[in-house]
């Protein structure tokens, strides 16, 4: 499940605040079955997302650094990566 949220931990630069509520919203619309709620859950579908972008927020704080960067990286949307040579 989730296969395709990258791994946020390690990156360099630090994942952002806007790629953490990415991969959280991704996450609560793969556990929901819902790309877009219908308007009776949209508050609530909105409160998950803020939920998990703060618990994912706070592990990413307390987790050792990693001796090398994870696998995958998020898509070339991040500045830094584009950056990198070879890509």
């Amino acid at each position: 499940m989730c296969r395709n949220i990258t791994e946020l931990r390690g990156l360099e630069p630090p994942a952002t605040d806007e790629e953490i509520e990415a991969a959280a919203r991704q996450f609560i619309r793969k556990v929901s079955g819902l790309r877009q709620p219908p308007p009776a859950a949209g508050d609530a579908f909105d409160a998950a997302v803020t939920e998990v972008t703060a618990a994912v927020q706070r592990l990413l704080g307390v987790l050792p650094a990693r001796r090398q960067p994870p696998a995958t990286v998020p898509p070339l949307r991040r500045p830094g990566i584009r950056a990198r040579p070879g890509l």
